[in-house]
């Protein structure tokens, strides 16, 4: 028998860990998020069940069988279908007042003022070899003051930065400039996740190809991910508890049980990142010196 959506019922186990006025605010606020795949999928269903009312998002892809093992839309009833109009129903079916501001052809320099206009947050939920897109969206919102999230799945946990007025840039952090994109990815995965806790349980290194933008994913991971980001959603839509910003960070790895927070004062100058990242370079030259299939 059909039954009418109420809000304030739909949402009400919230309250407790939510004041019944914060979900009100929460039910005002306006969040952006770019990629309905791996990470950006789990992240708007959480947060339409945490109640946030309004979302801006993006995404110019159609869901295929190698986005089974981890994409919240991916299934057998969506093989070929557009991500943003698979995830839009979905986010609609938990919350039929939900406003949705849709961008199906993605996000490019000529629509980032639109996809950021009223947005009280940003979440990536990018691609991790969209270097051009992450990079232009990061730097229009640290323009206009919007703090932005990234959740990296890595492994079989998570790595948080959130950037923020007060903190590091991600300009700053990663310093990708106008470096080869190999060199980008290097940056961007040693800057996500300096503790390196997922290291030890990697099985097969050939499965991490960063020059054919290749990398093995774990649906784990993505879970984890809209967790820790949907967490941070809440302090800083609330602006209550507190908010590391970067050059802090946060890894969190189910597999091996540990947690690590880390602090990279100048980012990818760190000495502890140039370290990182020599070794990191080393290991591509011998890579690509063995041959793609080594």
């Amino acid at each position: 028998m059909p039954r009418n959506f109420s809000y304030s019922d739909a949402f009400s186990r919230n309250i407790g860990w939510v004041a019944e006025h914060e979900q009100e605010i929460l039910r005002l606020k306006r969040v952006a998020i770019a990629g309905m795949g791996g990470v950006g999928g789990v992240h708007l269903v959480t947060l339409a069940r945490l109640g946030i009312g309004a979302f801006n998002i993006a995404d110019f892809d159609s869901f295929d069988l190698a986005n089974f093992n981890r994409q919240a839309g991916a299934m057998m009833s969506t093989l070929d279908k557009p991500k943003l109009e698979v995830m839009a129903a979905q986010a609609r079916d938990i919350n039929p007042e939900i406003k949705l501001c849709e961008f199906p052809q993605g996000i490019n320099r000529s629509n980032i003022d639109q996809f950021l206009d009223g947005v009280d947050l940003y979440i990536d939920g990018l691609d991790f070899f969209a270097f051009d897109a992450r990079r232009d969206v990061f730097a229009a919102c640290a323009a206009k003051g919007i703090p932005a999230i990234t959740a990296g799945p890595i492994g079989m946990g998570a790595a948080l930065l959130v950037f923020a007025p007060g903190g590091m840039s991600f300009d700053d952090y990663f310093g990708w400039g106008n470096l080869p994109d190999v060199e980008k990815a290097l940056r961007f995965a040693v800057g996500l996740a300096p503790a390196m806790l997922h290291r030890g349980y990697l099985v097969d290194a050939r499965a991490v190809d960063l020059a054919r933008r290749r990398g093995p994913s774990t649906s784990m991971a993505c879970q984890i991910c809209a967790g820790v980001a949907g967490t941070e959603a809440l302090k800083l839509l609330l602006q209550r508890g507190t908010v590391r910003l970067a050059p802090s960070g946060t890894q969190f790895d189910a597999y091996t049980g540990r947690a690590a927070r880390t602090w990279r004062p100048g980012g990818h100058r760190n000495p502890l990142q140039r370290i990182a990242l020599a070794i990191g370079r080393r290991q591509l030259m011998n890579k690509q010196a063995q041959g793609p299939d080594t």
